[in-house]
């Protein structure tokens, strides 16, 4: 006789959980992560062939394994143990804080995210917005760099738009991994960001053991041969003009770095340069103590406003691009070299020295970066206003004044992208931007600086007052 068997309730929700949770450990996320990773490979094994700079096998390392590997540091359990002992708390707090700061840190790099998404809309988005431009570019040095060198983009940031700059124009070469600061820290844009290889970093922080997880992270990467990108001067430039570099990104990617050891690695400075920055005037606004700072709802109001203005002049057929972006490759720096030819081994430096050594070859990296910006029509005008800001100007005169500017930044060694090598062309477009933005007034066919928009103009002329002699 067959008899009927009752289940609790309370059994049957455990059974059930435990079913959905077994068909999703055997075959939901299995699924998933061929979904992901499938993909993914196919992209490598296309891409691969393509690029000039191999993706790493560092890059294509689980992440899970890379947090690993950063737990079981020898620096980074050394710093454990002195966290511990100076806050009084057990190893497993402090290594429970390690893991935290790991998984805050370190991508999650995914080809065809990068490659098939990321580009895509990059380089749409670039096109979008801006005329963008390829000016210099050290092709003869850039093929002389090693395939197995870790090589590092070292640019200028003037704009937000320069990670999709960036990453749009040297996608033929590498897949670049970024330093990213706290503020992409959001859903879900912090996974987008990790898929693309970024890693996030947390400007300023004071926290030892934080930094030495940060440290081993980009020395590790360094090491592994990763393709980086770094903005020397740590943030964005507030007036316009370049900044000092802080040096802590790159002394943490000098200890990955041996003169004797497999790679070399290689700096190559990049200048970029618009003839409209979309975050200008908030730039300003930031460096100004006396002003009233906006708040975080008056903040999101403003850039709904921007975007609603300018989908209205497009469905007007009204809108402009925002002139030209322009991007500068100049000539690589091997550290080999630099070694050399300045009797320096940074693994064997003490701190004093080395820290010096550290400032030395940060000068140096912004240096050439300098002198790679380019010089685009509106900083040109700008300059050429901002000289005398009262006087006015015929078109004729105007041209005349850019023409002997011209000459003088060719003469000092800059390179100045003149669209369509027509100066005419660059004259129009030029001062076609500085009056949509009523920067500069016209009457009776005479130009003159708005007085009430000086800051801003001197903010594009601070872009390349470094390149005058």
């Amino acid at each position: 006789m067959s008899e009927l068997i009752s289940l609790p309730a309370w059994l049957l929700v455990v059974l059930a959980a435990l079913a959905l949770w077994a068909l999703y450990e055997h075959l939901a996320l299995p699924l998933l992560r061929w979904l992901v990773t499938h993909p993914a490979d196919q992209v490598i094994d296309e891409v691969g062939k393509k690029l000039r700079i191999n993706i790493r096998p560092f890059q294509r390392t689980r992440r899970q394994i890379l947090i690993h590997r950063l737990l079981g540091d020898p620096k980074v359990m050394q710093a454990v143990e002195q966290h511990a002992k100076a806050h009084g708390v057990p190893q497993t707090v402090a290594l429970k804080i390690v893991e935290r700061y790991a998984r805050e840190i370190v991508p999650a790099f995914n080809a065809y995210l990068y490659f098939r998404i990321g580009y895509w809309l990059g380089r749409n988005v670039a096109r979008l917005l801006y005329r963008v431009r390829l000016g210099y570019v050290d092709v003869e040095g850039l093929q002389r760099i090693d395939p197995d060198a870790t090589v590092v983009f070292v640019m200028n940031h003037r704009s937000n738009m320069d990670y999709v700059l960036a990453g749009y124009l040297a996608a033929d070469q590498a897949a670049l991994s970024y330093a990213v600061g706290e503020w992409a820290r959001i859903w879900p844009l912090a996974q987008l960001i990790r898929a693309m290889g970024a890693y996030f970093v947390r400007r300023d922080s004071r926290d030892e053991l934080y930094r030495r997880v940060l440290e081993r992270y980009i020395a590790m990467a360094t090491h592994g041969g990763v393709p980086q990108a770094v903005f020397p001067e740590g943030g964005l430039t507030r007036d316009g003009r370049l900044r000092a570099p802080k040096l802590g990104v790159l002394d943490y990617m000098m200890r990955g770095f041996w003169l004797d050891g497999a790679r070399d690695l290689v700096f190559v400075p990049l200048g970029v340069n618009y003839d409209r920055v979309l975050e200008d005037r908030s730039l300003l606004l930031s460096a100004d103590t006396d002003a009233r700072k906006p708040g975080g709802a008056q903040a999101l109001w403003n850039t709904l406003a921007f975007a609603m203005r300018n989908l209205r002049l497009m469905l007007q057929s009204e809108w402009h691009r925002f002139g030209y972006a322009c991007v500068n490759f100049g000539s690589p720096i091997s550290m080999r070299e630099y070694c050399a030819i300045h009797g320096v081994d940074f693994q064997k430096l003490g701190a004093d020295a080395r820290r010096d050594a550290i400032a030395a070859l940060g000068s140096h990296l912004m240096s050439a970066v300098g002198r790679i910006v380019p010089v685009v029509p509106v900083p040109l005008l700008a300059a050429v206003f901002m000289r005398e800001p009262e006087a006015r100007h015929s078109e004729l005169e105007l041209k005349a004044a850019v023409e002997a500017l011209i000459e003088a930044f060719g003469a000092a060694g800059a390179h100045v992208y003149v669209p369509r090598r027509d100066l005419d062309y660059a004259l129009s477009v030029g001062l076609r931007m500085l009056k949509l933005r009523h920067l500069v007034e016209e009457s009776e066919g005479l130009y003159r600086a708005n007085p009430q928009e000086l800051r801003l103009l001197s903010y594009y002329a601070n872009s390349i007052a470094h390149l005058r002699p």
